[in-house]
Protein backbone atom coordinates (compact mmCIF):
# COMPACT_ATOMS: atom_id res chain seq x y z
CA UNK A 1 0.00 0.00 0.00
CA UNK A 2 1.36 3.40 -0.92
CA UNK A 3 1.31 6.09 1.72
CA UNK A 4 0.84 9.31 -0.24
CA UNK A 5 3.08 12.01 1.00
CA UNK A 6 5.34 14.46 -0.67
CA UNK A 7 8.32 14.35 -2.75
CA UNK A 8 11.82 14.29 -3.46
CA UNK A 9 12.93 17.49 -5.02
CA UNK A 10 14.07 16.03 -8.31
CA UNK A 11 15.56 18.42 -10.81
CA UNK A 12 15.96 17.27 -14.35
CA UNK A 13 19.63 18.02 -14.67
CA UNK A 14 22.57 17.07 -16.81
CA UNK A 15 25.62 15.67 -15.18
CA UNK A 16 29.25 16.51 -15.66
CA UNK A 17 31.44 13.58 -16.48
CA UNK A 18 34.64 12.18 -17.86
CA UNK A 19 35.83 11.01 -21.22
CA UNK A 20 38.38 8.41 -22.06
CA UNK A 21 39.47 6.54 -25.18
CA UNK A 22 38.82 2.79 -24.76
CA UNK A 23 36.51 3.58 -21.85
CA UNK A 24 32.88 4.59 -21.70
CA UNK A 25 32.79 8.18 -22.94
CA UNK A 26 30.79 10.67 -20.92
CA UNK A 27 30.14 14.31 -21.67
CA UNK A 28 28.54 17.43 -20.28
CA UNK A 29 24.93 18.02 -21.29
CA UNK A 30 23.70 21.51 -20.56
CA UNK A 31 22.13 24.50 -22.22
CA UNK A 32 20.12 22.39 -24.66
CA UNK A 33 16.52 21.33 -24.92
CA UNK A 34 16.19 17.81 -23.63
CA UNK A 35 13.09 17.39 -25.76
CA UNK A 36 15.06 17.76 -28.98
CA UNK A 37 18.56 16.75 -27.96
CA UNK A 38 17.57 13.40 -26.49
CA UNK A 39 15.89 12.35 -29.74
CA UNK A 40 19.16 12.41 -31.68
CA UNK A 41 21.62 9.53 -31.68
CA UNK A 42 24.37 11.62 -30.11
CA UNK A 43 22.00 13.11 -27.57
CA UNK A 44 20.70 9.69 -26.60
CA UNK A 45 24.24 8.39 -26.01
CA UNK A 46 25.17 11.52 -24.08
CA UNK A 47 22.09 11.18 -21.87
CA UNK A 48 23.05 7.59 -21.10
CA UNK A 49 26.61 8.68 -20.33
CA UNK A 50 25.23 11.26 -17.92
CA UNK A 51 23.41 8.45 -16.12
CA UNK A 52 26.68 6.56 -15.81
CA UNK A 53 28.14 9.68 -14.21
CA UNK A 54 25.82 9.64 -11.22
CA UNK A 55 27.53 6.82 -9.25
CA UNK A 56 30.72 8.88 -9.25
CA UNK A 57 29.15 11.23 -6.72
CA UNK A 58 29.07 8.35 -4.22
CA UNK A 59 31.58 5.59 -4.94
CA UNK A 60 35.17 6.48 -4.12
CA UNK A 61 34.17 9.73 -2.39
CA UNK A 62 34.26 10.83 1.24
CA UNK A 63 30.48 10.67 1.38
CA UNK A 64 30.29 7.17 -0.04
CA UNK A 65 32.94 5.83 2.32
CA UNK A 66 31.43 7.64 5.31
CA UNK A 67 27.99 6.17 4.63
CA UNK A 68 29.35 2.62 4.30
CA UNK A 69 32.52 2.46 6.44
CA UNK A 70 31.67 4.57 9.48
CA UNK A 71 29.52 3.20 12.26
CA UNK A 72 30.46 -0.43 11.70
CA UNK A 73 32.52 -3.05 13.49
CA UNK A 74 35.56 -2.51 11.25
CA UNK A 75 36.17 1.24 11.35
CA UNK A 76 35.81 4.07 13.77
CA UNK A 77 36.86 7.69 13.36
CA UNK A 78 40.26 9.24 12.97
CA UNK A 79 41.02 12.80 14.03
CA UNK A 80 39.87 14.59 10.88
CA UNK A 81 36.48 15.30 9.39
CA UNK A 82 33.16 16.83 10.36
CA UNK A 83 30.88 13.81 9.90
CA UNK A 84 31.82 11.78 12.97
CA UNK A 85 28.20 11.72 14.09
CA UNK A 86 27.62 8.97 11.53
CA UNK A 87 30.10 6.88 13.50
CA UNK A 88 28.96 8.06 16.94
CA UNK A 89 25.21 7.52 16.33
CA UNK A 90 24.63 10.46 18.67
CA UNK A 91 22.08 13.27 18.60
CA UNK A 92 24.00 15.13 15.90
CA UNK A 93 23.17 12.31 13.48
CA UNK A 94 19.93 13.95 12.43
CA UNK A 95 17.72 14.42 9.35
CA UNK A 96 19.70 17.59 8.62
CA UNK A 97 22.96 15.67 8.13
CA UNK A 98 24.44 16.76 4.80
CA UNK A 99 25.87 13.43 3.67
CA UNK A 100 22.50 11.76 4.20
CA UNK A 101 20.77 14.57 2.28
CA UNK A 102 23.21 14.44 -0.63
CA UNK A 103 23.01 10.66 -0.90
CA UNK A 104 19.24 10.85 -1.20
CA UNK A 105 19.39 13.78 -3.62
CA UNK A 106 22.03 12.36 -5.95
CA UNK A 107 20.61 8.86 -6.27
CA UNK A 108 17.19 10.31 -7.08
CA UNK A 109 18.81 12.60 -9.61
CA UNK A 110 20.31 9.49 -11.19
CA UNK A 111 16.91 7.79 -11.17
CA UNK A 112 15.31 10.75 -12.90
CA UNK A 113 18.09 10.85 -15.46
CA UNK A 114 17.50 7.15 -16.11
CA UNK A 115 13.75 7.70 -16.36
CA UNK A 116 14.32 10.44 -18.92
CA UNK A 117 16.47 8.20 -21.09
CA UNK A 118 13.93 5.37 -20.93
CA UNK A 119 10.86 7.55 -21.50
CA UNK A 120 12.38 9.41 -24.46
CA UNK A 121 13.98 6.41 -26.13
CA UNK A 122 10.98 5.69 -28.37
CA UNK A 123 11.51 8.97 -30.21
CA UNK A 124 15.25 8.57 -30.78
CA UNK A 125 16.21 8.55 -34.45
CA UNK A 126 19.33 7.16 -36.08
CA UNK A 127 19.83 4.30 -33.61
CA UNK A 128 19.06 0.68 -34.44
CA UNK A 129 16.54 -1.13 -32.29
CA UNK A 130 19.24 -3.57 -31.18
CA UNK A 131 21.50 -0.78 -29.93
CA UNK A 132 18.57 1.04 -28.37
CA UNK A 133 17.50 -2.06 -26.45
CA UNK A 134 21.04 -2.59 -25.17
CA UNK A 135 21.29 1.02 -24.02
CA UNK A 136 17.94 0.83 -22.25
CA UNK A 137 19.16 -2.32 -20.51
CA UNK A 138 22.24 -0.42 -19.35
CA UNK A 139 20.22 2.45 -17.94
CA UNK A 140 17.79 0.08 -16.20
CA UNK A 141 20.79 -1.64 -14.61
CA UNK A 142 21.88 1.75 -13.26
CA UNK A 143 18.38 2.67 -12.08
CA UNK A 144 18.21 -0.63 -10.19
CA UNK A 145 21.54 0.15 -8.54
CA UNK A 146 20.29 3.57 -7.43
CA UNK A 147 17.03 2.19 -6.03
CA UNK A 148 18.83 -0.70 -4.33
CA UNK A 149 21.12 1.69 -2.48
CA UNK A 150 18.23 3.95 -1.48
CA UNK A 151 16.02 1.14 -0.19
CA UNK A 152 18.90 -0.25 1.89
CA UNK A 153 19.66 3.15 3.38
CA UNK A 154 16.13 4.47 3.92
CA UNK A 155 13.58 1.63 3.73
CA UNK A 156 10.22 2.74 2.31
CA UNK A 157 10.93 5.45 -0.27
CA UNK A 158 9.47 7.37 -3.19
CA UNK A 159 8.95 5.28 -6.32
CA UNK A 160 8.82 6.88 -9.73
CA UNK A 161 9.51 5.17 -13.03
CA UNK A 162 8.65 8.23 -15.12
CA UNK A 163 10.67 11.35 -15.83
CA UNK A 164 10.10 14.38 -13.62
CA UNK A 165 10.56 17.74 -15.33
CA UNK A 166 11.01 20.71 -13.04
CA UNK A 167 10.05 20.52 -9.37
CA UNK A 168 7.34 18.32 -7.89
CA UNK A 169 6.08 18.70 -4.34
CA UNK A 170 4.00 15.52 -4.17
CA UNK A 171 5.39 12.05 -3.60
CA UNK A 172 4.64 8.63 -2.26
CA UNK A 173 6.31 6.49 0.36
CA UNK A 174 6.25 3.10 -1.28
CA UNK A 175 6.94 0.02 0.86
CA UNK A 176 10.43 -1.37 0.41
CA UNK A 177 8.95 -4.70 -0.68
CA UNK A 178 7.30 -2.98 -3.62
CA UNK A 179 10.49 -1.14 -4.58
CA UNK A 180 12.04 -4.58 -5.05
CA UNK A 181 9.13 -6.11 -6.98
CA UNK A 182 8.16 -3.09 -9.11
CA UNK A 183 11.54 -1.51 -9.84
CA UNK A 184 14.76 -3.26 -8.86
CA UNK A 185 14.04 -6.86 -9.85
CA UNK A 186 12.23 -6.09 -13.15
CA UNK A 187 14.97 -3.67 -14.16
CA UNK A 188 17.68 -6.24 -13.54
CA UNK A 189 15.77 -9.05 -15.22
CA UNK A 190 15.43 -6.83 -18.30
CA UNK A 191 19.13 -6.03 -18.10
CA UNK A 192 20.08 -9.72 -17.89
CA UNK A 193 17.90 -10.54 -20.90
CA UNK A 194 19.25 -7.72 -23.06
CA UNK A 195 22.85 -6.98 -22.09
CA UNK A 196 25.81 -8.65 -23.79
CA UNK A 197 28.34 -10.75 -21.92
CA UNK A 198 30.94 -8.04 -22.52
CA UNK A 199 31.11 -4.58 -24.08
CA UNK A 200 33.61 -2.96 -26.42
CA UNK A 201 33.78 0.09 -24.16
CA UNK A 202 35.14 -0.81 -20.74
CA UNK A 203 32.85 0.42 -17.98
CA UNK A 204 29.49 -0.26 -19.58
CA UNK A 205 27.06 -2.58 -17.82
CA UNK A 206 27.09 -6.23 -18.88
CA UNK A 207 24.99 -9.33 -18.33
CA UNK A 208 27.28 -10.74 -15.60
CA UNK A 209 27.22 -7.37 -13.79
CA UNK A 210 23.42 -7.45 -13.83
CA UNK A 211 23.41 -11.05 -12.59
CA UNK A 212 25.83 -10.10 -9.81
CA UNK A 213 23.67 -7.18 -8.70
CA UNK A 214 20.45 -9.19 -8.83
CA UNK A 215 22.09 -11.90 -6.72
CA UNK A 216 22.89 -9.30 -4.06
CA UNK A 217 19.34 -8.01 -4.30
CA UNK A 218 17.89 -11.48 -3.67
CA UNK A 219 20.39 -12.16 -0.88
CA UNK A 220 19.38 -8.89 0.80
CA UNK A 221 15.66 -9.55 0.44
CA UNK A 222 16.11 -13.11 1.76
CA UNK A 223 16.54 -11.76 5.31
CA UNK A 224 13.46 -9.53 5.20
CA UNK A 225 10.08 -10.48 6.62
CA UNK A 226 8.59 -9.75 3.19
CA UNK A 227 11.29 -11.77 1.43
CA UNK A 228 11.20 -15.38 0.31
CA UNK A 229 13.94 -16.64 2.63
CA UNK A 230 15.55 -19.79 1.28
CA UNK A 231 13.99 -19.30 -2.14
CA UNK A 232 15.62 -15.89 -2.46
CA UNK A 233 18.90 -17.33 -1.21
CA UNK A 234 18.69 -20.13 -3.78
CA UNK A 235 18.18 -17.60 -6.55
CA UNK A 236 21.13 -15.56 -5.27
CA UNK A 237 23.30 -18.69 -5.33
CA UNK A 238 22.15 -19.57 -8.84
CA UNK A 239 22.89 -16.11 -10.21
CA UNK A 240 26.30 -15.91 -8.58
CA UNK A 241 27.00 -19.38 -9.92
CA UNK A 242 26.39 -18.01 -13.41
CA UNK A 243 28.84 -15.18 -12.78
CA UNK A 244 31.47 -17.53 -11.39
CA UNK A 245 31.15 -20.35 -13.92
CA UNK A 246 29.93 -18.93 -17.23
CA UNK A 247 32.28 -16.08 -18.04
CA UNK A 248 36.01 -15.40 -18.22
CA UNK A 249 36.44 -13.94 -14.73
CA UNK A 250 39.12 -15.39 -12.46
CA UNK A 251 40.70 -14.54 -9.14
CA UNK A 252 44.08 -12.89 -9.49
CA UNK A 253 46.75 -15.25 -8.10
CA UNK A 254 48.19 -12.51 -5.87
CA UNK A 255 45.82 -10.42 -3.74
CA UNK A 256 48.26 -7.49 -3.89
CA UNK A 257 47.85 -7.24 -7.66
CA UNK A 258 44.25 -6.11 -7.19
CA UNK A 259 45.53 -2.80 -5.85
CA UNK A 260 48.21 -2.19 -8.47
CA UNK A 261 47.05 1.09 -10.01
CA UNK A 262 48.38 -0.07 -13.38
CA UNK A 263 46.38 -3.31 -13.25
CA UNK A 264 42.83 -2.12 -12.66
CA UNK A 265 41.38 -3.75 -15.77
CA UNK A 266 41.97 -7.29 -14.56
CA UNK A 267 40.21 -10.64 -14.69
CA UNK A 268 38.62 -10.28 -11.26
CA UNK A 269 36.68 -7.04 -11.80
CA UNK A 270 33.11 -7.52 -12.98
CA UNK A 271 31.98 -3.89 -12.88
CA UNK A 272 33.83 -0.75 -11.81
CA UNK A 273 33.04 2.95 -11.51
CA UNK A 274 35.39 4.65 -13.96
CA UNK A 275 37.80 7.55 -13.53
CA UNK A 276 40.32 8.96 -15.97
CA UNK A 277 43.79 10.28 -15.13
CA UNK A 278 43.88 13.05 -17.72
CA UNK A 279 40.55 14.45 -16.58
CA UNK A 280 41.35 14.42 -12.87
CA UNK A 281 44.90 15.74 -13.34
CA UNK A 282 43.75 18.64 -15.51
CA UNK A 283 40.95 19.60 -13.11
CA UNK A 284 38.16 18.77 -15.54
CA UNK A 285 36.95 16.20 -13.04
CA UNK A 286 37.20 17.68 -9.55
CA UNK A 287 36.08 14.45 -7.89
CA UNK A 288 37.73 11.32 -9.27
CA UNK A 289 38.48 8.66 -6.67
CA UNK A 290 39.49 10.32 -3.43
CA UNK A 291 39.79 7.18 -1.30
CA UNK A 292 43.54 7.80 -1.07
CA UNK A 293 42.82 10.63 1.39
CA UNK A 294 40.70 9.02 4.06
CA UNK A 295 42.36 5.90 5.46
CA UNK A 296 45.81 7.45 6.00
CA UNK A 297 47.31 8.14 9.40
CA UNK A 298 48.94 11.52 10.07
CA UNK A 299 52.39 10.40 8.97
CA UNK A 300 53.48 13.81 7.71
CA UNK A 301 54.22 15.31 11.13
CA UNK A 302 56.38 12.40 12.29
CA UNK A 303 60.20 12.55 12.50
CA UNK A 304 61.88 12.40 9.11
CA UNK A 305 58.62 12.63 7.19
CA UNK A 306 56.94 15.30 5.11
CA UNK A 307 53.80 15.08 3.04
CA UNK A 308 54.48 13.86 -0.48
CA UNK A 309 52.58 12.39 -3.41
CA UNK A 310 53.81 8.85 -2.93
CA UNK A 311 52.61 8.54 0.68
CA UNK A 312 49.48 10.60 0.16
CA UNK A 313 47.63 13.52 1.68
CA UNK A 314 46.29 12.33 5.05
CA UNK A 315 42.78 13.45 5.90
CA UNK A 316 42.72 10.98 8.82
CA UNK A 317 39.06 9.99 8.52
CA UNK A 318 38.75 6.22 9.08
CA UNK A 319 40.65 4.29 11.73
CA UNK A 320 40.59 0.48 11.96
CA UNK A 321 39.02 -0.96 15.09
CA UNK A 322 40.91 -3.37 17.30
CA UNK A 323 38.47 -6.04 16.15
CA UNK A 324 39.35 -5.48 12.49
CA UNK A 325 43.07 -5.68 13.14
CA UNK A 326 42.61 -9.02 14.86
CA UNK A 327 40.75 -10.69 11.99
CA UNK A 328 43.79 -12.03 10.11
CA UNK A 329 46.02 -14.89 11.22
CA UNK A 330 49.16 -13.49 9.65
CA UNK A 331 51.03 -16.77 9.86
CA UNK A 332 48.76 -18.13 7.14
CA UNK A 333 46.85 -15.16 5.72
CA UNK A 334 48.78 -12.67 3.57
CA UNK A 335 45.93 -10.21 3.13
CA UNK A 336 46.71 -8.00 6.11
CA UNK A 337 50.26 -7.49 4.87
CA UNK A 338 48.96 -6.78 1.36
CA UNK A 339 46.23 -4.42 2.58
CA UNK A 340 48.13 -2.22 5.04
CA UNK A 341 51.23 -0.07 4.80
CA UNK A 342 54.03 -0.99 7.20
CA UNK A 343 56.97 1.34 6.58
CA UNK A 344 57.40 5.01 5.74
CA UNK A 345 60.71 6.00 4.15
CA UNK A 346 62.26 9.28 5.28
CA UNK A 347 61.84 12.06 2.74
CA UNK A 348 63.00 15.14 4.66
CA UNK A 349 66.16 15.80 6.64
CA UNK A 350 65.01 18.69 8.78
CA UNK A 351 63.00 16.61 11.26
CA UNK A 352 65.23 13.54 11.50
CA UNK A 353 65.88 13.01 15.24
CA UNK A 354 69.31 12.66 16.84
CA UNK A 355 70.57 10.25 19.47
CA UNK A 356 70.49 11.89 22.90
CA UNK A 357 72.53 11.56 26.06
CA UNK A 358 69.48 9.95 27.64
CA UNK A 359 69.57 7.28 24.92
CA UNK A 360 73.24 6.68 25.75
CA UNK A 361 72.58 6.53 29.50
CA UNK A 362 69.96 3.82 28.90
CA UNK A 363 72.45 1.83 26.88
CA UNK A 364 70.53 2.25 23.65
CA UNK A 365 73.56 3.67 21.82
CA UNK A 366 77.21 4.48 22.47
CA UNK A 367 78.04 7.96 23.74
CA UNK A 368 80.06 8.55 20.56
CA UNK A 369 76.82 8.72 18.57
CA UNK A 370 75.12 11.32 20.78
CA UNK A 371 74.09 14.27 18.63
CA UNK A 372 74.21 12.34 15.35
CA UNK A 373 71.15 11.70 13.22
CA UNK A 374 69.40 8.41 13.78
CA UNK A 375 68.84 7.83 10.07
CA UNK A 376 69.11 9.49 6.68
CA UNK A 377 66.76 10.34 3.85
CA UNK A 378 65.87 7.07 2.13
CA UNK A 379 66.00 5.06 5.37
CA UNK A 380 62.98 3.78 7.27
CA UNK A 381 61.55 6.57 9.41
CA UNK A 382 58.34 4.99 10.74
CA UNK A 383 57.34 1.34 11.11
CA UNK A 384 54.07 -0.28 12.17
CA UNK A 385 54.58 -4.03 12.75
CA UNK A 386 50.82 -4.63 12.97
CA UNK A 387 48.67 -7.23 14.74
CA UNK A 388 50.45 -10.30 16.05
CA UNK A 389 53.86 -8.69 15.64
CA UNK A 390 53.70 -6.09 18.41
CA UNK A 391 54.83 -8.29 21.28
CA UNK A 392 58.47 -8.44 20.24
CA UNK A 393 58.72 -4.65 20.31
CA UNK A 394 59.57 -3.97 23.95
CA UNK A 395 60.32 -0.43 25.08
CA UNK A 396 64.01 -1.31 25.13
CA UNK A 397 63.94 -2.63 21.59
CA UNK A 398 62.09 0.47 20.43
CA UNK A 399 64.64 2.66 22.17
CA UNK A 400 67.53 0.96 20.38
CA UNK A 401 65.85 1.21 16.99
CA UNK A 402 66.81 4.11 14.75
CA UNK A 403 63.28 4.67 13.44
CA UNK A 404 59.95 5.27 15.19
CA UNK A 405 57.90 2.14 15.89
CA UNK A 406 54.15 2.27 16.60
CA UNK A 407 52.63 -0.74 18.37
CA UNK A 408 48.95 -1.32 19.08
CA UNK A 409 49.09 0.24 22.55
CA UNK A 410 50.06 3.51 20.87
CA UNK A 411 47.32 3.68 18.24
CA UNK A 412 45.03 6.69 18.54
CA UNK A 413 42.99 9.00 16.30
CA UNK A 414 46.12 10.26 14.53
CA UNK A 415 48.35 7.21 14.16
CA UNK A 416 47.16 3.74 13.22
CA UNK A 417 47.63 1.12 10.47
CA UNK A 418 47.03 2.68 7.07
CA UNK A 419 44.96 0.97 4.39
CA UNK A 420 46.81 1.00 1.08
CA UNK A 421 44.07 -0.15 -1.33
CA UNK A 422 43.39 3.39 -2.57
CA UNK A 423 46.81 5.05 -2.35
CA UNK A 424 47.43 6.95 -5.59
CA UNK A 425 51.05 8.03 -6.19
CA UNK A 426 50.23 9.11 -9.75
CA UNK A 427 48.58 12.40 -8.75
CA UNK A 428 50.30 15.48 -10.22
CA UNK A 429 51.20 16.91 -6.81
CA UNK A 430 50.87 16.16 -3.11
CA UNK A 431 47.85 18.45 -2.57
CA UNK A 432 45.79 17.15 -5.48
CA UNK A 433 42.68 15.44 -4.11
CA UNK A 434 41.02 13.73 -7.11
CA UNK A 435 42.65 10.41 -7.94
CA UNK A 436 42.54 8.31 -11.08
CA UNK A 437 41.61 4.95 -9.57
CA UNK A 438 38.50 3.13 -10.64
CA UNK A 439 36.21 1.85 -7.89
CA UNK A 440 35.72 -1.94 -8.25
CA UNK A 441 32.09 -2.17 -7.23
CA UNK A 442 31.80 -5.84 -8.17
CA UNK A 443 34.59 -8.39 -8.13
CA UNK A 444 34.77 -12.15 -8.26
CA UNK A 445 35.84 -12.74 -4.65
CA UNK A 446 32.65 -11.00 -3.55
CA UNK A 447 30.65 -13.30 -5.83
CA UNK A 448 32.11 -16.36 -4.09
CA UNK A 449 31.33 -14.89 -0.67
CA UNK A 450 27.76 -13.94 -1.52
CA UNK A 451 27.18 -17.45 -2.89
CA UNK A 452 28.67 -18.84 0.33
CA UNK A 453 26.27 -16.67 2.34
CA UNK A 454 23.34 -17.98 0.32
CA UNK A 455 24.49 -21.55 0.86
CA UNK A 456 24.86 -21.00 4.60
CA UNK A 457 21.25 -19.80 4.73
CA UNK A 458 20.22 -23.00 2.94
CA UNK A 459 22.40 -25.13 5.27
CA UNK A 460 24.60 -26.26 2.37
CA UNK A 461 27.68 -25.94 4.53
CA UNK A 462 30.14 -28.04 2.54
CA UNK A 463 29.48 -26.00 -0.59
CA UNK A 464 29.64 -22.77 1.42
CA UNK A 465 32.98 -23.77 2.94
CA UNK A 466 34.40 -24.48 -0.51
CA UNK A 467 33.39 -21.01 -1.74
CA UNK A 468 34.99 -19.42 1.31
CA UNK A 469 38.08 -21.58 0.91
CA UNK A 470 38.45 -20.52 -2.72
CA UNK A 471 38.82 -16.94 -1.51
CA UNK A 472 40.99 -17.88 1.45
CA UNK A 473 43.41 -19.98 -0.61
CA UNK A 474 44.06 -17.03 -2.89
CA UNK A 475 44.70 -14.86 0.17
CA UNK A 476 47.15 -17.28 1.80
CA UNK A 477 50.91 -17.10 1.87
CA UNK A 478 52.50 -19.41 -0.67
CA UNK A 479 52.58 -22.92 0.78
CA UNK A 480 49.87 -22.13 3.37
CA UNK A 481 46.88 -22.64 1.08
CA UNK A 482 45.75 -25.90 2.63
CA UNK A 483 46.37 -24.76 6.19
CA UNK A 484 44.09 -21.74 5.75
CA UNK A 485 41.05 -23.78 4.72
CA UNK A 486 38.01 -24.09 6.98
CA UNK A 487 35.75 -27.07 7.61
CA UNK A 488 32.02 -27.14 6.78
CA UNK A 489 31.26 -26.82 10.50
CA UNK A 490 33.09 -23.49 10.54
CA UNK A 491 31.02 -22.09 7.67
CA UNK A 492 28.71 -19.92 9.77
CA UNK A 493 27.26 -16.48 9.14
CA UNK A 494 29.58 -15.01 11.77
CA UNK A 495 32.63 -16.49 10.07
CA UNK A 496 31.36 -15.34 6.69
CA UNK A 497 31.04 -11.75 7.93
CA UNK A 498 34.57 -11.91 9.33
CA UNK A 499 35.82 -13.26 6.01
CA UNK A 500 34.12 -10.42 4.15
CA UNK A 501 35.99 -8.08 6.47
CA UNK A 502 39.31 -9.72 5.70
CA UNK A 503 38.74 -9.66 1.95
CA UNK A 504 36.68 -6.52 1.31
CA UNK A 505 37.72 -4.08 4.05
CA UNK A 506 37.52 -0.46 2.96
CA UNK A 507 35.70 -1.19 -0.30
CA UNK A 508 32.35 0.28 0.75
CA UNK A 509 30.39 -2.88 1.59
CA UNK A 510 30.41 -3.14 5.37
CA UNK A 511 27.36 -1.13 6.43
CA UNK A 512 25.31 -2.95 3.78
CA UNK A 513 26.68 -6.31 4.94
CA UNK A 514 25.74 -5.71 8.56
CA UNK A 515 22.29 -4.28 7.89
CA UNK A 516 21.51 -7.02 5.37
CA UNK A 517 22.30 -9.77 7.87
CA UNK A 518 20.76 -8.02 10.87
CA UNK A 519 24.11 -7.75 12.65
CA UNK A 520 24.72 -3.98 12.66
CA UNK A 521 23.63 -3.16 16.21
CA UNK A 522 25.15 -6.30 17.73
CA UNK A 523 28.53 -5.84 16.09
CA UNK A 524 28.80 -2.09 16.64
CA UNK A 525 28.05 -2.59 20.33
CA UNK A 526 30.70 -5.29 20.50
CA UNK A 527 33.47 -3.72 18.44
CA UNK A 528 33.07 0.02 17.79
CA UNK A 529 34.28 1.96 20.85
CA UNK A 530 32.80 5.29 19.74
CA UNK A 531 29.45 4.01 18.48
CA UNK A 532 28.62 1.25 20.96
CA UNK A 533 26.92 3.36 23.62
CA UNK A 534 24.60 5.24 21.28
CA UNK A 535 23.50 2.88 18.54
CA UNK A 536 19.87 1.78 18.70
CA UNK A 537 17.78 -0.69 16.73
CA UNK A 538 16.34 2.06 14.54
CA UNK A 539 19.80 2.91 13.19
CA UNK A 540 19.49 0.09 10.67
CA UNK A 541 17.95 2.83 8.51
CA UNK A 542 19.21 6.35 7.87
CA UNK A 543 16.98 9.36 8.59
CA UNK A 544 14.86 10.76 5.78
CA UNK A 545 16.56 14.07 4.88
CA UNK A 546 14.99 17.19 6.35
CA UNK A 547 15.14 18.81 2.92
CA UNK A 548 12.84 16.10 1.58
CA UNK A 549 10.37 16.64 4.42
CA UNK A 550 10.39 20.44 4.21
CA UNK A 551 9.99 20.59 0.44
CA UNK A 552 7.13 18.13 0.27
CA UNK A 553 3.54 19.24 0.32
CA UNK A 554 2.09 17.97 3.57
CA UNK A 555 5.39 16.61 4.86
CA UNK A 556 7.11 13.28 4.42
CA UNK A 557 7.07 10.58 7.08
CA UNK A 558 10.34 10.28 9.00
CA UNK A 559 11.91 6.92 9.79
CA UNK A 560 11.18 5.75 13.32
CA UNK A 561 13.53 6.91 16.05
CA UNK A 562 14.72 10.10 14.39
CA UNK A 563 13.70 13.68 15.15
CA UNK A 564 10.25 14.35 13.72
CA UNK A 565 9.15 10.73 13.54
CA UNK A 566 5.62 9.93 14.71
CA UNK A 567 6.42 6.33 15.62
Amino acid sequence: MKNKISLILILFSAVYCLSCEEYLEEELISGVSAGTYYTTASGFEAALAATYAEPKSFYGTERGFTMTVFGTDLHTNGRGGSHKMINYYDGAFSPAQSFVRDTWRDFYRGINQANAVINRSENVEGVTQEVKTTRIAEVRFLRALFYFNLVQFFGDIHLSLDETVGVEIDANRTPASQIYTDAIIPDLEFAIDNLPDSQNEYGRATKPAAEFLLAKVYMTRAYKTYGAGNADAAEAARLMGNVIDNYDFSLLPDFADLWDINNERNSEVIFAIQNNKNQVDEGLDTQGHSGHLYFLMEYDILPGMARDTENGRPWIRFRPTEFLLGLWDREFDARYDKTYKHAWISNTESSIPVWTSEDASKGYVSSALVGTRKFSIGDTAVFIPGPGKDEIWTDEKKGKTRYLVFTNNQYDERWYPTLNKWIDPTRPNRQHTPGQRNHPLMRLADAYLIRAEARIMQNELSAAAEDINTVRRRGAWTGKEEAIEISPEEATLEFLLDERGRELVGEGHRWFDLTRTGKLVERVRAHNPEGRNNIQDYHILRPIPLEQIDRTSGGYQQNCGYIGADC
